[in-house]
């Protein structure tokens, strides 16, 4: 008798099987680093892809020709919470600028709410601006305000997910006050970024920022000297006066500010009414101080033709 075929055909079989199977997982081997490499193609297209509009990641607020190697400044407006319309008239003001080479972010400043009205209205302006810094504090102007704003500030922005410092400078201004946020950068940029004063210096005939202090208009300190006043007993135990004065009273007894420029007369008061602080308007302007009504804010913003960017569209007429 022959021997039986079927334990060849069985190992034959087995042996194909086991090739089969062996192809099938070389090509889903293949087929899983394609689709991985298209995956990560695709990821990375739409990483590069511009967010939607009502996504709620975080916006910088970089300026469009500015990295984070450049000057970062902090302004801090001290006004009162129910100056609604105020504000929304100098958001345009300083929303319309666009300093190149700097990260300028402007704040508005006040003390705790105590109106119902105040708990909504404002509360909406932060949910669509976040641009204002509450205070822990009873409203004032020359009793510890400009404290409590300097002093707070290296608790509320220091932390180790940003760069440090979180700002170079920290300026105080009034919000009666037009800076000129390119002109401020420029004038800052050979400047020290360490124990730094900078201002108007008054009286306003001086020149010399070591003899005085600099006008509450608007003064910038770098930002060491903000976490200084947070951590000196000085300030702590003098608090009462007009606010600039004070202030330039702490650097005084600490021994800080050994780094002064003087913005005279880049910084000045409204031409009218005519007085020692006051000066025209001049294209070299960083600041313009006392702009108390609508009228001289207008013939300021005219001089400095800040609408000189406006395009021209099909759905305006402007003559």
């Amino acid at each position: 008798m022959k021997p039986s075929s079927k334990p060849s055909e069985g190992k034959r079989f087995i042996l194909s099987s086991l090739t089969f199977i062996f192809f099938l997982c070389a090509l889903a081997s293949i087929n899983e680093i394609r689709f991985e490499s298209l995956f990560k193609l695709g990821r990375c297209a739409f990483s590069n892809a511009p967010l939607p509009l009502n996504s709620s990641s975080e916006m910088s607020t970089l300026a469009p020709n500015s990295s984070s190697d450049d000057i970062r400044i902090l302004i801090g407006i001290l006004t009162l919470p129910d100056q609604y319309h105020r504000r929304h008239f100098l958001r345009l003001i300083y929303g319309t600028q666009t300093p190149v080479g700097a990260q300028v972010d402007v704040k508005f400043v006040f003390c705790n709410l105590t109106k119902e009205d105040q708990k909504v209205l404002v509360a909406l302006e932060i949910m669509r601006y976040d641009d204002i810094i509450i205070l822990n504090c009873k409203e004032n102007m020359n009793n510890g305000k400009t404290y409590t704003f300097f002093s707070s500030l290296p608790e509320i922005f220091n932390s180790s997910d940003r760069p440090y410092p979180p700002y170079h400078y920290v300026m105080k201004g009034d919000d009666d006050t037009y800076l000129r946020l390119d002109k401020l950068v420029e004038s800052l940029r050979p400047l020290p970024r360490e124990d730094l004063y900078y201002g108007y210096v008054i009286p306003c005939p001086s020149m010399d920022p070591f003899v005085h202090y600099m006008s509450g208009m608007g003064y910038l300190v770098s930002w060491d000297i903000a976490e200084w006043i947070r951590e000196s007993e000085i300030p702590k135990n003098h608090l009462e006066g007009p606010e600039d004065k004070v202030f330039g009273e702490w650097l005084r007894d600490g021994h800080r500010a050994k780094n002064r420029f003087n913005a005279k007369w880049s910084m000045y008061n409204y031409p009218e009414p005519p007085t020692r602080c006051t000066h025209e308007l001049w294209p070299d302007t960083i600041a313009v101080h006392l702009l108390k009504n609508q009228e001289k804010w207008i013939h300021t913003l005219k001089y400095f033709n800040v609408t000189t960017n406006l395009k021209p569209s099909k759905l305006y007429h402007i003559p």
